[in-house]
């Protein structure tokens, strides 16, 4: 069985930094970054 990714994508503007839609990220692709933002840990098997 295949893990789950431990990221998710996310889009945010150059400018000032904030996260946007993707929408958003595809109407101004020059003012933005697709980044790769990992998953928080459950903190499972201490």
């Amino acid at each position: 069985m295949a893990k789950k990714p431990q990221t998710r994508t996310g889009y945010r503007d150059s400018v000032d930094g904030q996260f946007i839609t993707k929408e958003e990220a595809d109407r101004r692709p020059r003012e933005t970054e697709k980044q790769r933002i990992p998953m928080p840990n459950k903190g499972k098997g201490k």
